[in-house]
């Protein structure tokens, strides 16, 4: 496992012509509305937003979404998008947990996809989720069932071969969630090397505080 910090900066530009990036953002959404009403008047922060692809897919359906991220350049070209789209409710925070900044705001809804096994220490992560959701509110996380080590080309930066989701529930509830359940959100196949392809999934971790 390569637990250097990978450059998200230098691959914001061409991160969306990754078909399955998008497909997976566009499949994760679905899986979460399949999960909760989404109303007008409710706040989503998307954690690890990078170039906006799921908040750009949430932000008709709720009063603001705040996306955060550590990659300056990924938040660039979201704010682009946004701009380019005229969004009034979608907006950026830059945010490096490994540099010692803390999540800030209250929120009904906090999303992330395809971001916490790029977290070192996930069990103060979730703490701070907690601290960031209004009581009742949710946390919804979508990530990679285990991979071993095969769903990414490049593992710089990648501190979790996917999430066991027995264990990956006991840290929700450890956070102060209740009634977490999962389901399947997304699969993707990708090939791993010597010609073969495989079938990744990913699971969609719902809690309410």
């Amino acid at each position: 496992m390569n637990t250097e910090k990978r450059d998200f900066d230098k691959e914001a530009a061409s991160w969306d012509e990754n078909p399955g990036r998008v497909r997976i953002a566009k499949d994760v959404a679905r899986a979460i509305l399949r999960q909760v009403a989404l109303t007008h008047d409710m706040d989503i922060m998307d954690f690890g937003c990078g170039t906006g692809l799921l908040s750009i897919e949430l932000q008709l359906l709720v009063h603001s979404v705040t996306g955060i991220d550590s990659s300056q350049g990924m938040l660039d070209i979201f704010n682009s998008k946004i701009s380019g789209m005229g969004l009034k409710n979608v907006g950026t925070l830059l945010v490096d947990l490994e540099k010692g900044d803390r999540l800030t705001g209250s929120y009904d809804l906090v999303v992330s996809s395809m971001t916490v096994h790029h977290i070192r220490e996930i069990e103060s992560l979730f703490d701070q989720f907690n601290d960031a959701t209004v009581p009742d509110g949710h946390l919804y996380i979508a990530d990679l069932d285990p991979d071993d080590g095969l769903f990414h080309s490049d593992n710089t930066g990648v501190f979790h071969f996917g999430f066991d989701r027995n264990n990956f529930r006991k840290v929700f509830i450890k956070a102060g969630f209740n009634n977490v359940r999962d389901v399947k959100a997304a699969e993707i196949m990708k090939p791993v090397g010597n010609g073969e392809t495989r079938r990744f999934t990913l699971f969609l971790m719902t809690g309410r505080k």
